[in-house]
């Protein structure tokens, strides 16, 4: 259904090491050939949906980047989105688009971090305070979540 709109946005699937890692590091190197040009490439780095609104811990696989490819991290909090189309407040995201589509959804943009202060947590907490959420746990497993280059 939305296969072009992926394509289109230059989407880069992801999976995590235990499910595939040929996707990961196919991934890795994907996210390492944009920046390496000088696209921006925009991380959801919690691995899914929330099922309860609230920040998820921040998956490491943004420090595998960052070590690879030293880039600043410009942390962004996307305020708003529960209850939203895009959200799973009352089921399935993206199943009732008249019903949730007209939701006030706000981008709030950090400072950069450095590449070499970045870490899962620190992200977390920055975006945390940009969002006025708690901050999360940390995450336990080495898994990255949905990446999407922008610029095309």
């Amino acid at each position: 259904m939305l296969s072009f709109l992926f394509r289109d946005a230059k989407v880069i699937p992801i999976a995590s090491q235990d499910k595939d890692p040929e996707v990961l590091a196919g991934a890795y190197d994907r996210i390492a050939t944009e920046l390496e040009n000088g696209q921006l490439v925009c991380l959801f780095p919690e691995g899914a949906i929330t099922r309860d609104g609230q920040l998820q811990p921040f998956r490491h696989g943004i420090e595998r980047i960052v070590e690879r490819t030293p880039v600043p991290v410009v942390p962004m909090a996307l305020v708003g989105l529960w209850g939203s189309f895009f959200s799973r407040r009352w089921g399935r995201a993206m199943s009732r688009p008249f019903r949730r589509v007209w939701s006030r959804v706000s981008v709030v943009i950090g400072e950069p971090v450095p590449p070499e202060e970045v870490t899962a947590e620190r992200l977390a907490e920055e975006v945390a305070a940009l969002g006025g959420w708690p901050t999360p746990e940390p995450a336990a497993t080495e898994e990255v979540a949905g990446v999407t280059p922008s610029g095309a």
